[in-house]
C-alpha cells in the first residue's frame, strides 16, 4: 500500500485454486521480501490449502473484519476502474471487457492508484501504519 505496486492475475473464477495461483505470483515477484496481504474472508482466501500455501511461502494473511468491504482499499480501487470501464459499456466480448479493465488500471500512476483507492485520504484508516 505505500509503493501502489499492483499484480494482475486473470482468471475465470475466484475460487481456491485461482487464489492459489496469485499466491505464486506473488511469491515469484516478491521472493525475499517480507509479504503481508491485506483480505477479505472470501472462501478462496481461507481455504485450508491457500492458508498452508500463504504460510509455505512466507506470505503473512491479514484478515479484514466481515462485511467491511468499505475498508479494502482494493475493493475501492476495483469499483472506480467498473465504473470507467464497465459502467453503461457494451463490449463486444468479456475478454475484451477483462483486458480493458485490466489496461485501464495498470495505466494508473502509482499516485493515481494510492489516490483513487482511499489510501491517500485523511480518513484512511491505515494511514498511521503507512
Amino acid at each position: 500500500m505505500r509503493t501502489a505496486n499492483r499484480l494482475f492475475l486473470v482468471r475465470e473464477r475466484q475460487r481456491a485454486v485461482d487464489f492459489q495461483a496469485f499466491l505464486r505470483v506473488v511469491h515469484y515477484y516478491y521472493r525475499g521480501w517480507h509479504v503481508a496481504m491485506l483480505l477479505d474472508e472470501d472462501p478462496s482466501h481461507t481455504a485450508g490449502g491457500s492458508v498452508e500455501l500463504a504460510a509455505w511461502f512466507d506470505i503473512e494473511l491479514l484478515w479484514l473484519p466481515k462485511r467491511a468491504p468499505q475498508l479494502n482499499p482494493m475493493d475501492t480501487l476495483w469499483g472506480q476502474g467498473k465504473d470507467v470501464v464497465c459502467a453503461d459499456k457494451q463490449y463486444a466480448t468479456l475478454d475484451e471487457q477483462v483486458d480493458r479493465f485490466i489496461g485501464y488500471l495498470e495505466s494508473l500512476s502509482a499516485w493515481d492508484t494510492l489516490d483513487t483507492a482511499g489510501v491517500l485520504s485523511q480518513d484512511f484508516w491505515l494511514r498511521d501504519v503507512l
